[in-house]
């Protein structure tokens, strides 16, 4: 796809974050011509995006309470170096309606939607809501937050049917909830799971759903500008996880009619002009039976975003900034045309099997090449794997005309990668490019979790 070239935006941006996230929205910046400033902690003053940056202010010790998610130090420093806007990456301040509305009074632009959107979206019970209202479907479960009367609870759940999921209202990433397979266990469950959510995430509230037995975890992309223009950029695979965290994600989804796809994907369109939706996000279904079924909308980049961008030619982050700035979306949905299929595998500082984080210094790095090979990363030959942050040190994306062809590149990739000096989860990655359930596709969010534990069992 061809993009008409728009008017000079920005002249620079913050960017609040660290890693490959930093370094991926400093890209986008450079190529665009707008400068950037970059905030980091004294764990990350020698990181590849801190020295690449055209600024760069430390802004804590190594602790991201201290740092990375240090609210009044992050707008001080865009206040110094005379920063336009912030963009928050993809990690915790993408979708923190407070910073994203301290940001707007400091008198700067916020690179991502509304703050009321953040919070709509952000609890689950409104986001059910707002979305039901909108005629995406979601899982059949309790019309909102349960109440506190023992016996609606049990009532619901058995017009539900068992088993259910108990989730916090407030949470993500997999934490704050609870899966339920017998009467017994409800209240019990329902209690523990109130607290850990308070614990958490401050909020208590907790709503309930049927919980699906082999459902797919499929997310659609969508961008939106302020003109009430919005668009689907197609949908990612996520299923290959383990308790909620990813592994391995694909563009498209292996097996799903398209006409399926075609019918969820302008629903989240029309569904982002109804609640008035602002840059890119990603409304998150469960697949099961050709049915879809809304769990949340992330209201930011995805880390897998890479494989929707090779397959459909746009630069989600460069969008994000132009609709940051108020321009209108280049292109229409017609535009939008998907090619070939991409797979991207997140390379973890971790044990690849029982997933135990391996911070460290790298002793040697070799990053991977060749036809529609992608290396996301921060890290090189010496770079010390801090134990403060998440274990991520990098992402390898494969393109390919066909899904087998995309598979083979990656397999040839990993083969040709060197991570030295700490331990990585490159082993599983190659494990699940030879499995036969991944290779013939469409795999369910609890095929890794059941393979590993029959693994283990295996000794």
């Amino acid at each position: 796809m061809v993009i008409a070239k728009q008017d000079k935006l920005f002249d620079k941006i913050l960017i609040a974050n660290r890693g490959e996230i930093a370094l991926r929205v400093q890209r986008a910046c450079r190529e665009m011509g707008i400068k950037t400033v970059v905030v980091h902690s004294e764990a990350d003053r020698d990181a590849k995006y801190v020295r690449l940056a055209d600024e760069s202010v430390c802004i804590g010790p190594p602790p991201s309470s201290h740092s990375y998610l240090n609210i009044p130090a992050i707008i001080s420093a865009a206040e110094v170096t005379d920063a336009q806007a912030i963009h928050p990456g993809y990690g915790f301040l993408s979708e923190n309606a407070d910073f994203a509305e301290k940001v707007e009074r400091s008198g700067f632009v916020f690179i991502g939607p509304r703050p009321d959107t953040i919070r709509l979206m952000g609890d689950k019970v409104s986001a059910k809501a707002a979305m039901t209202k909108a005629g995406v479907p979601c899982v059949p479960g309790s019309e909102g937050a349960l109440p506190e009367d023992p016996k609606e609870i049990v009532r619901i759940a058995r017009a539900v049917g068992y088993p259910v999921i108990i989730k916090a209202a407030g949470g993500g990433g997999g934490r704050g909830m609870r899966v339920v397979h017998t009467e017994a266990a409800l209240l019990s469950a329902v209690t523990l799971t109130r607290g850990e959510a308070q614990a958490a995430f401050g909020n208590p509230t907790v709503y309930m759903e049927k919980f699906l037995t082999t459902p797919r975890h499929i997310e659609i992309q969508v961008l939106a500008d302020e003109h009430k223009n919005a668009v689907w950029l197609g949908e990612r695979d996520c299923s290959m996880q383990r308790r909620h965290q990813k592994i391995i994600e694909e563009a498209p989804a292996p097996g799903i009619p398209p006409r399926l796809l075609t019918r969820i994907g302008d629903r989240c369109a029309e569904a982002c002009r109804k609640i008035g939706y602002r840059g890119a996000g990603t409304f998150e279904f469960l697949y099961q039976e050709d049915e879809f079924y809304f769990i949340e909308m992330n209201t930011r980049v995805q880390v897998e975003h890479p494989v929707t961008e090779a397959t459909t030619g746009i630069d989600i982050v460069q969008q994000q900034i132009r609709i940051a700035a108020g321009q209108k979306l280049a292109f229409r949905q017609r535009e939008i045309a998907r090619k070939g299929h991409a797979i991207e595998c997140r390379i973890n500082a971790e044990d690849p099997y029982t997933f135990v984080p391996s911070p460290g210094r790298i002793t040697s790095y070799h990053a991977p090449g060749g036809p529609g090979i992608r290396v996301d990363s921060h890290v090189y030959q010496n770079y010390v794997v801090p134990p403060y942050y998440d274990s991520m040190v990098g992402k390898v994306i494969a393109y390919g005309d066909t899904r087998d062809q995309a598979i083979a590149r990656m397999r040839i990739a990993l083969s040709e990668m060197v991570v030295e000096g700490i331990r990585t989860n490159i082993p599983l990655h190659q494990d699940l490019l030879i499995d036969e359930s991944f290779v013939r596709g469409g795999t369910s969010i609890h095929y890794l979790e059941e393979r590993l534990a029959k693994k283990k069992a295996a000794g």
